[in-house]
C-alpha cells in the first residue's frame, strides 16, 4: 500500500512529511475565528481483501507503534435496550475500553508512531481533556515527552490522568480555542510535533480505524452510525474509514452518519443551516465536544453534505438522562460526550428503521467526568449506622 497527502479543499497532493501539516496554498486563506483551511487527508493506493490487517491501511509501519493495546474495542449487543426499543440490531462501540479510556487513543497511537518514525521526541497539543490524557498515556508507553495545554474548565480527572502519565501540563485561563492557539505557537517556537486535532493529518487518519473495526466485527458496514461531534475530527475519521473501504471495493454504500452536538455547542449544526461558521461562546456538560470554532469544521461539513449524512442537537438534560439510561440498562458507563451520541439515537427513534443495523459510538469512560454524571443520579444524603436504619 502506498500513501500520500491530499488537500481536502484544492485536492493538490503532497508527499507525507512531518513538517507538512496543512496545505501550503489553502492555509494562506485562513481567516480569524474560522475552521482550519487546507486540512490534509491521507490517500491510500493499493488493494486489500476482507481479511485485511488494520495496520496495512495506515501510513506508518507497525514496527513504530508503541506497546499499547489501542483499538479492537468491544462491540456491545445491548439485549435490554434492544428489547425496550425494538431495535434488535443495535450495537454500542465501547471506545472507553482503550488504554486511556478514550476514543482519542486511536489518533494518539498513530501520531506517536509517526513521530517515532521521524525521530521526533517532543509532542505538544491542546485538549479539553481526553486528547491530552490520551497523548500523555500513549506518549508514556512510547517514551516520548508530551506538553499539554488544558483549558481551566477541563475535568479534574482528566488533568490528574495526564499528570499521572508524566506529561508537562499548562492550565490555560480561557477556553479550548485559546489553548489550541497557544499550543500551536508553542510548537512553532519550540519545535517538535503538534498533535492538535485536524491540524495534524494523522489525527483524522488514526480515528478512521473505528470504521475499519466495525466492518471487521460486523462482517459488513452498519446502516447507521451515531457519533458525537465537537471539532469534527472524529466525524471525519469515521467517514474516512468507510471511504477507504468504498475505494477498496469492500463495501458498496456509505452508512448514514448522524453527528450529534450539544445544543449549547452546536457550531457545525448552525453552519449546516446557515452556510457559515460563527464564533459563539459555548458551554455544555459534555466537555469533550465543547468548542466555539470547530477546527475541522469545513472538512467535516463537506463530508456530511457529500454523503448525505445529518447533524442534530441534544440538550444537556437529554445527555445526562441518556448517560444514566445507558448505564442502568447495559452496564456501560460512558462520559457525557459518548452519551450525546446515545441521546441522539433515542431522540430520532421514530425516524429510524427498526430493521437497520445501528451503531452508537461511546467515546469515553464515564469516570472521566464523574461530577457530570452525578447530575443524573440521586446520591444518598443519609448515612446509616445499622440495618435497623433501613428496615
Amino acid at each position: 500500500m502506498e500513501f500520500n497527502y491530499s488537500c481536502s479543499q484544492c485536492s493538490k497532493t503532497f508527499a507525507i512529511r512531518p513538517e507538512l501539516t496543512l496545505c501550503p496554498d489553502c492555509s494562506k486563506n485562513q481567516a480569524e475565528d474560522q475552521p482550519l483551511s487546507g486540512v490534509l487527508e491521507v490517500e491510500l493506493h493499493g488493494a486489500a481483501s476482507e481479511g485485511f490487517d488494520v495496520f496495512d491501511l495506515l501510513p506508518v509501519e507497525a514496527e513504530y507503534f508503541p506497546p499499547a493495546p489501542v483499538g479492537n474495542t468491544p462491540l456491545w449487543e445491548p439485549k435490554n435496550l434492544r428489547e425496550h426499543t425494538g431495535f434488535h440490531r443495535l450495537f454500542i462501540k465501547d471506545d472507553g475500553a482503550n488504554p486511556t479510556s478514550s476514543f482519542k487513543d486511536r489518533a494518539s497511537f498513530l501520531v506517536s508512531a509517526f513521530a517515532k518514525k521521524f525521530d521526533i521526541q517532543d509532542i505538544a497539543l491542546a485538549s479539553t481533556g481526553n486528547a491530552g490524557s490520551s497523548m500523555a498515556g500513549i506518549g508514556a508507553a512510547a517514551g516520548q515527552a508530551i506538553t499539554l495545554f488544558l483549558p481551566e474548565a477541563a475535568p479534574a480527572a482528566k488533568l490528574v490522568q495526564a499528570l499521572q502519565y508524566g506529561a508537562t501540563v499548562y492550565r490555560v485561563k480561557g477556553n479550548y480555542d485559546l489553548a489550541y492557539d497557544i499550543s500551536l505557537e508553542f510548537s512553532q517556537r519550540k519545535g517538535g510535533m503538534n498533535r492538535n486535532t485536524a491540524y495534524n493529518p494523522m489525527t483524522i487518519e488514526g480515528k478512521k480505524t473505528v470504521s475499519l473495526e466495525l466492518f471487521k466485527q460486523l462482517g459488513q458496514a452498519p446502516d447507521v452510525v451515531f457519533v458525537s461531534v465537537g471539532d469534527g475530527c472524529i466525524l471525519s475519521g469515521v467517514y474516512k474509514g468507510f471511504r477507504d473501504l468504498l475505494q477498496l471495493g469492500l463495501i458498496s454504500t456509505m452508512p448514514k452518519i448522524i453527528g450529534v452536538q450539544a445544543e449549547n455547542s452546536s457550531a457545525m449544526c448552525r453552519a449546516l443551516a446557515t452556510g457559515r461558521f460563527e464564533a459563539v461562546p459555548t458551554f455544555t456538560v459534555a466537555d469533550s465536544i465543547c468548542v466555539d470554532v470547530p477546527r475541522n469544521g469545513f472538512h467535516a461539513l463537506a463530508q456530511v453534505k457529500k454523503f448525505k449524512g445529518s447533524l442534530m442537537t441534544v440538550s444537556d438534560e437529554e445527555i445526562i438522562q441518556a448517560q444514566a439510561k445507558l448505564s442502568a440498562s447495559t452496564g456501560l458507563f460512558t462520559e457525557p460526550a459518548g452519551a450525546a451520541a446515545f441521546a441522539g439515537f433515542l431522540k430520532t427513534l421514530p425516524e429510524l428503521d427498526p430493521q437497520a443495523s445501528i451503531v452508537v459510538l461511546a467515546t469515553g469512560n464515564g469516570l472521566k467526568d464523574s461530577e457530570a454524571a452525578r447530575r443524573g443520579i440521586n446520591v444518598p444524603a443519609t448515612l446509616i449506622t445499622s440495618i435497623d436504619d433501613i428496615l
